[in-house]
Formats: C-alpha cells, sequence, structure tokens
C-alpha cells in the first residue's frame, strides 16, 4: 500500500476529469439527440432502459429519473432479456441500450432480438463506431476521453457521463411535457420532499391552539394567553376576529427592559402592528421561507384578513419539512 501519494490531489483530478467529459458532452447534443427526445415524447409506450454491469446500475437510475419526472419506464437487465424478459417490452416501446464499448456479447445477442421485434433503438454510448450504434435507430454520444481510473480500465468518467446525459434526456422529456411542480407531488408524496410539494398551511395548524387577546387586554392576562396557548405569541383581533397586531414573547422581554410602571399596559401599547402572515392555503414550505428570512419562529394564519391560527417552527420540524 502507497501512502504516499497525495490524497487530495487523486480526488480533484478525478473530479476535473469527470467535469471535463460531462462538459464536452454539450459538442454531442445533434439531431439524433433531438430525435430520440421526440420520439419518446410521441410515444404511447414505454421507455426500456437495458444495460450490463456498470451500465445497468447507470440505466436503473435514468429509469428511476424518468418515472419520477412523467416518462413511464422500467428497467430489463441485458443478460437476463435473453432468458425470457423480453417479454416485458410492449408494443410501442422504446429501448434505451447502454454500453460503454457497444460491443459486449451480451448486447450483440441482444440487438437483434429487439430489431426484430421492431423496437425503436436507442444507443446511449462512448463509442459510435460499435455494434450497437451502428444497429440503434438514435444514438446518445457518450464519448469520453478517458476513465479517471489511472489504468483506464474501471467505470468512472464513462458512466458519469452516461448517467449525465440520461439526466439530460429526461429533463429535455420534463420540460416539453411542461411537468410542474404540482406534478412531482403526485409522484413524490412520501417524506419531506413531498410533503414541501403538497402539505398546506391548513393542514399543519390543525392541532394548535389560537391564542387572541383584544387591544384593551391587559398584560397580565396577554402573558397568561400567550403561556397557556404555548406558542410563544398571540394575536391581537377585533370583535370579527380581523388582525390588528401580535404580540410576542420577545416584545414583553422589550416592555420589561424599558417599562417599570407595568401595571396599566395593554396590548395596544405592546404589540406589533404589522406582523408577518400568511394564508391558510400556501404551502407550509413557504411559510418556513417567510420565518428564515425574517429571522421569526411563528406566522399568524389568515383567511383573508382574519386570524384563523398560527404556524410555529415546531410544526415545520415535526412535519419534516425542515
Amino acid at each position: 500500500m502507497n501512502i504516499t501519494k497525495n490524497i487530495e490531489q487523486i480526488a480533484k483530478d478525478v473530479l476535473i476529469n469527470e467535469a471535463r467529459a460531462v462538459e464536452n458532452l454539450t459538442n454531442y447534443i445533434d439531431t439524433d439527440f433531438e430525435g430520440c427526445v421526440r420520439e419518446i415524447l410521441n410515444s404511447t409506450g414505454r421507455v426500456v432502459i437495458t444495460g450490463i454491469g456498470k451500465s445497468a446500475i447507470i440505466a436503473n437510475k435514468i429509469v428511476a429519473t424518468m418515472n419520477s419526472t412523467g416518462t413511464p419506464a422500467l428497467f430489463m437487465h441485458a443478460a437476463d432479456a435473453i432468458h425470457g424478459d423480453l417479454g416485458m417490452i410492449q408494443r410501442n416501446d422504446i429501448v434505451i441500450c447502454i454500453s460503454k464499448s457497444g460491443n459486449t456479447p451480451e448486447i450483440k445477442v441482444l440487438v437483434p432480438l429487439l430489431k426484430r421485434r421492431g423496437s425503436k433503438l436507442v444507443a446511449l454510448v462512448s463509442n459510435t463506431n460499435s455494434y450497437l450504434a451502428e444497429q440503434a435507430d438514435f444514438i446518445l454520444n457518450a464519448t469520453i476521453g478517458e476513465e479517471a481510473c489511472p489504468n483506464n480500465l474501471a467505470p468512472t468518467t464513462s458512466t458519469t457521463a452516461h448517467l449525465a446525459m440520461g439526466d439530460a434526456l429526461a429533463v429535455c422529456l420534463l420540460e416539453l411535457r411542461n411537468f410542474s411542480s404540482e406534478d412531482f407531488a403526485k409522484y413524490h408524496p412520501g417524506g419531506s420532499l413531498g410533503k414541501q410539494l403538497y402539505l398546506k398551511v391548513e393542514d399543519v395548524i390543525s392541532n394548535n391552539q389560537l391564542p387572541l387577546v383584544s387591544l384593551t387586554t391587559a398584560l397580565k392576562d396577554v402573558i397568561l394567553e400567550i403561556s397557556s396557548k404555548r406558542l410563544g405569541a398571540t394575536a391581537v383581533v377585533d370583535e370579527n376576529n380581523n388582525l390588528l397586531g401580535i404580540v410576542t414573547d420577545g416584545d414583553l422581554r422589550r416592555m420589561l427592559q424599558k417599562e417599570s410602571n407595568i401595571g396599566s399596559i395593554k396590548a395596544a401599547d405592546i404589540m406589533t402592528r404589522t406582523p408577518k402572515t400568511i394564508d391558510k392555503s400556501a404551502f407550509a414550505a413557504k411559510a418556513l421561507q417567510v420565518m428564515q428570512e425574517n429571522n421569526i419562529s411563528q406566522l399568524v394564519v389568515n383567511d383573508g384578513n382574519r386570524v384563523v391560527g398560527f404556524i410555529h417552527l415546531h410544526d415545520l420540524l415535526k412535519e419534516g419539512i425542515v
């Protein structure tokens, strides 16, 4: 084991190698790439992506990206395809075959079978003079100079280039389909990502108590309202629950630092008259953004000008938005 080599420099060289290769792919976005995008866009079938070895792993990732962005796709292992999995390919499906060399034995067996079925064949290759490229209807050119591996053997830069080309393909399809954040949420309902895209403020506040006082509420009762409702603030409202202001823990501390005679103080004397608010129909992620931008931990929730609740940073933490 050679521990004298510069680890930082090795890592930097790998990243530079792969970054240059990805940047160079812009030279290969051509009429074949555009034709492939339009073929998939106009297809009534699915995209079947196949490969072997490391290419199979990249194929799985591209499949996942397409499925989550509105393009139905599935993975077929190139070796399994010739042992029965060809049956998963339906009429009008488009097959993308990923291979660095385009000349592996499995690919050479698979391609004629695909052609015989009448499937449109897309070659995602790093060798445009290969058997696979010659047989393909469309070539996605992912040519690289060399692998990041010092022996130019281990798939490193080539797999990165294939992955990037797959992302370019998926995003083109996404944009041409006008795939929106709302569409994205339909495919990602679980976890924090999904919640950011569909969870509304009104979904979060239902378990919170609603602290309210009037303009003339005495300081003692303001403190009791804030303490009992455990949200660190209370809204100040008129008789119709229309928002007039807010009193926070911070307002109370600042008041106590300035005033010695507090017996006659009312809510109107210490409230903030233009508090930050959010509509109940807004996304919870938007509430988080407002809190972060203003360095606060709660927002008054409105329905028009009427106060209907409070949303607290802890609510968003509990929901996994943060």
